[in-house]
């Protein structure tokens, strides 16, 4: 019997081209790579410490072959385990070991997943702009891209800036530069008197078979939530996403009962459990966890089970601050996933394409993982060294009034 792989190598890798990404990079004794994406918007640096300093010496020399073991060792074999930052360490192991496991069979994780259940996978992206003509404009020209579902932003009168949105019509960054994040003034009622005319002239303008999505960014209470969702129910939205805070999830129940505009919420969840109730009690309609923030491909697909058996659906977060490694990762578990719904796809920069050479591909509103071993998507180290780390944040909200609103 030939001697089993062992992990020899784990190296953390940091870059900013042109926004920062945290990669982890598993090297196998027999020369086997294995790419995982540990990138957490605005605590890149705290992931990166976690992993060379807690996880790296804890796989050298174990089997790579062993996933959900290495799973297990990691999330239940940490006392202090959960949120954010371990679970995006733990999410970069796994999608690493999972690259490592279809390289070593010669097959696309996708197959090692069951194989696929469908052909190509559903995407979104973003459509923006400050008033109602740059917002069809930038419609029209993600159409033209041939994208059949948008998520659609838009200014809001009497403020000077809103999140996501730019004056100008650009794509916008989620971090900006900095060594402290921006702060914006929110206004829930202006919010709320003007979304949802503008939603009802985009509805008017694209027809009826375009899916529209849009975010509330958490901002809201139950009661403004289900204003919200009774207001746009004549629209058929693809979604309403991120309408209350997360971590209190019995608000919920108040919005559900209020409205049946579907609901997608989750992006910052971290493991199953944070879903359990959403998914259980029917409250959303959509689960938004993000692959490598919510514990790789091994965690998203338990929590993909759970959800399928209430007949919700997943549509997980895909921003450009997650790197083509994990939207590969995503991908690969989206065309094996029975409801696996959507997936959002922000597009990268060409620099960000060339230093992360990867097999998915998107055409025509849809994406695929691509047929390549492993997660196809191989990283230029070289290249990427040139991009050192910039700090990036975020930015926070204040009322009016100057107290903090939520995230």
């Amino acid at each position: 019997m030939s001697k089993p792989d062992r992990i020899a190598a784990v190296d953390v890798l940091v870059a900013s081209p042109t926004r920062n990404f945290v990669t982890l990079k598993v090297t196998t004794e027999q020369g086997l790579v294995g790419w995982g994406d540990a990138t957490l918007n605005g605590r890149e640096l705290a992931v990166a410490s976690y992993l060379r300093d807690h996880v790296a010496p804890l796989l050298i020399g174990r089997d790579p072959a062993r996933v959900e073991d290495t799973w297990q060792y990691l999330y239940r074999g940490a006392y202090w385990r959960r949120g954010p930052v371990t679970m995006t360490s733990v999410g970069a192991v796994d999608l690493a070991l999972w690259d490592i496991k279809g390289k070593a069979t010669g097959q696309p994780v996708y197959q090692l997943l069951g194989g696929a259940v469908r052909d190509r996978i559903l995407s979104y992206t973003h459509a923006t702009g400050w008033d109602v003509p740059q917002v069809l404009d930038s419609i029209d020209a993600r159409l033209g891209e041939g994208f059949r579902a948008v998520r659609v932003q838009t200014g809001v009168p009497g403020l000077e800036v809103v999140y996501g949105v730019t004056r100008d019509g650009t794509a916008y960054e989620p971090a900006g530069r900095g060594i402290a994040p921006a702060e914006e003034t929110w206004d829930a009622d202006a919010y709320l008197r003007h979304a949802p005319k503008v939603l009802e002239e985009v509805r008017s303008h694209v027809g009826p078979e375009v899916g529209l999505l849009h975010d509330a960014h958490h901002r809201l209470t139950p009661n403004q939530a289900a204003r919200l969702g009774r207001s746009l129910e004549d629209l058929g939205l693809f979604w309403l996403e991120d309408v209350t805070p997360a971590e209190n999830q019995e608000v919920l129940r108040t919005v559900r009962g209020r409205t049946t505009v579907p609901l997608a919420i989750g992006e910052v969840f971290n493991t199953v459990w944070e879903c359990q109730s959403l998914i259980t009690e029917q409250l959303i309609d959509y689960v938004r966890c993000c692959v490598s923030h919510a514990g790789g491909i091994s965690q998203l697909r338990r929590i993909a089970a759970l959800a399928d058996v209430w007949q919700i659906q997943l549509g997980p977060h895909g921003p450009s601050d997650i790197s083509p490694v994990a939207l590969a990762a995503s991908l690969h578990l989206g065309l094996a996933t029975t409801n696996f719904a959507i997936q959002e796809y922000m597009g990268y920069d060409p620099l960000v394409h060339e230093i992360f050479r990867h097999a998915w591909s998107y055409e025509d509103g849809h994406l695929h993982p691509g047929e390549a071993a492993g997660l196809g998507v191989e990283v230029d180290e070289e290249l990427a060294s040139r991009y050192p780390y910039q700090p990036a944040y975020l930015p926070v909200a204040r009322r009016r009034d100057g107290s903090m609103t939520d995230w």
